[in-house]
């Protein structure tokens, strides 16, 4: 996992939303390596390339997904995706909508690179805790797809 922060890669602010998204990719039954911290923009891209060319099943961001000039992390993202899975954003923007209505303002991104589901999420807390939400119960199944299997019957 990577959470795309300039203040925190310059040990300015604690990276909060990824120790919390480590501790619940965990709480979902997966292996956690990181977060690596990165500035954002083009060491986010050189990140997610690292993580693909490793073989990681699952890529997870945080941070750079909103409208500051600052935050790349889509634009890096699509970069290295062969295809987007559109879905798991538009969910994760949806998902508290009612509670949170900025959160249709993220511009996280969900694809596929060879062999790695990679999904963005919001740097906040709170955007973090409502993408897992979301992205939790799909992760075994888009990570059995990529590597082909078929579907539960």
């Amino acid at each position: 996992m990577i959470t795309a922060s300039n203040r925190a890669a310059a040990g300015t602010y604690q990276d909060t939303s990824g120790k919390l998204l480590a501790h619940l990719l965990a709480e979902a039954g997966c292996e956690v390596d990181g977060p690596r911290v990165v500035p954002d923009g083009e060491p986010v891209e050189a990140a997610l390339r690292s993580g693909v060319a490793e073989g990681y099943d699952v890529i997870v961001t945080t941070g750079g997904t909103g409208l500051t000039p600052a935050d790349l992390t889509p634009e890096m993202t699509r970069r290295v995706i062969d295809r987007e899975v559109p879905g798991i954003a538009e969910a994760i923007r949806q998902v508290n909508r009612e509670k949170v209505p900025t959160s249709i303002l993220s511009r996280g991104l969900a694809g596929q690179a060879g062999g790695t589901l990679i999904v963005n999420l919001p740097g906040s807390s709170g955007g973090v805790r409502d993408g897992m939400a979301v992205l939790a119960p799909v992760l075994r199944h888009a990570v059995d797809q990529i590597r082909g299997g078929d579907h539960p019957r």
